[in-house]
């Protein structure tokens, strides 16, 4: 699991929170927060030792952070999340079927997957967004960074990993395609913003 923070402490909690179910299925072995703020700065670091995850400091570049944490971690598999983002119930599930019918099948360096849009909000307005979000989705075969990524190290190498740039999540995306993303039936719940 790869976290890329930068200040981020406050948003960060509840998406620890949410990961719980997965270390107790053994899903999640370790999390690493890849932190750009600058070094004079520790409150990741002290949410890293409280959560029991690994502290990394990086380059404030999240393309370049994100690489760091993929060639820290020491699984098989990636998985990619934003600060913010809160795995809703079921998750576990949902990962562990794609995980072991990717490896069955053979097609863990050919397949990603990533979690279904949720915006923390009520109301017409965040409904909306949700429906656009999804449509968007159908229409291009894209997913949002902030949707998640799981993907295997076979197929993050290939595809070259994270480039350099704010951007870099959003290309690496791009680089699957739609042809190898699957879309997971769990959501992803995402600020409104």
């Amino acid at each position: 699991m790869v976290i890329p923070t930068r200040e981020s402490g406050g948003l960060l909690i509840p998406t620890l929170a949410a990961l719980v179910p997965g270390a107790a299925a053994g899903l999640v072995r370790e999390v690493l927060l890849v932190d750009g703020a600058p070094e004079s700065s520790s409150e990741i670091a002290e949410v890293a030792d409280a959560a029991g995850c690994e502290y990394l400091p990086g380059p404030a570049d999240t393309g370049a952070r994100l690489r760091l944490g993929a060639e820290a971690a020491r699984g098989p598999w990636l998985m990619f999340l934003e600060p913010a983002g809160l795995l809703q119930e079921g998750w576990t599930r949902e990962v562990r079927s794609f995980i072991d019918q990717a490896e069955r099948t053979g097609s863990a360096g050919s397949r990603a997957a990533s979690f279904r849009p949720a915006l923390d909000g009520f109301g017409l307005g965040t409904r909306l967004r949700e429906a656009t979000t999804m449509l968007w989705q159908v229409t291009t075969g894209r997913t949002r960074p902030a949707q998640g990524l799981l993907i295997h190290q076979r197929l993050y190498r290939q595809l070259g990993g994270h480039e350099e740039g704010e951007r870099a999540p959003h290309r690496l995306i791009a680089r699957l395609g739609r042809g190898r993303m699957v879309l997971l039936r769990s959501h992803m719940l995402m600020p409104v913003r």
